[in-house]
């Protein structure tokens, strides 16, 4: 696996690092020791999978609350998505910034979450699946998120009128101005 930091610090790309031969390709999406060596010591406690039947599906902005909060890998499986992620840590040098990324099943590019993100996508094609990998387990009462289209964070989705569940249309307002 490749590491690659993103602007937002401990938030980590990570690709593949594909043996090809005739037959295709082999290549780790997860390896403790690779991780670790990488400062991403995690454990997972659970995987989950997400099937977005239409492009322009928009998932977010979401984050578990304390005591839950949770270390997330997510990888596009099948049809690609635009992938973002805001830093929520207080204290931060890049808190209220947001990072973005287009992960595709074609190249098979993963995004390491720390706790303390929110974290959304878009899908920008039908049928598209997103494999998520997290160190903690779900916590309802902990589910929290932040308005996806909130001014505050400035994110500049790729498809203007997404499809979007109530709950996710109707988070508020983060209410803290981010600086350009």
């Amino acid at each position: 696996m490749i590491f690659t930091p993103t602007p937002l610090a401990g938030a980590v790309l990570v690709d593949l690092d594909r043996h090809e031969d005739a037959r295709g390709f082999f290549a780790r999406t997860w390896c403790r020791r690779e991780f670790a060596a990488a400062g991403l010591g995690v454990a997972l406690a659970q995987c989950s999978v997400s099937h977005n039947r239409r492009r322009g599906t928009l998932r977010g902005m979401h984050y578990q609350a304390a005591p839950h909060e949770e270390d997330k890998l997510v990888r596009c499986t099948r049809g690609a998505l635009y992938d973002v992620i805001i830093d929520l840590r207080p204290g931060s040098a890049t808190y209220a910034r947001h990072f973005a990324v287009e992960l595709t099943a074609e190249n098979g590019r993963a995004l390491f979450i720390p706790r303390g993100f929110a974290h959304g996508f878009q899908s920008l094609a039908d049928d598209t699946d997103v494999l998520y990998q997290m160190s903690e387990f779900y916590a309802a009462e902990a589910a929290r998120g932040v308005r996806w289209n909130d001014p505050a964070f400035g994110i500049a989705w790729p498809i203007a009128e997404p499809i979007l569940h109530p709950r996710d249309a109707g988070y508020p307002d983060f209410g803290r101005p981010v600086a350009p």
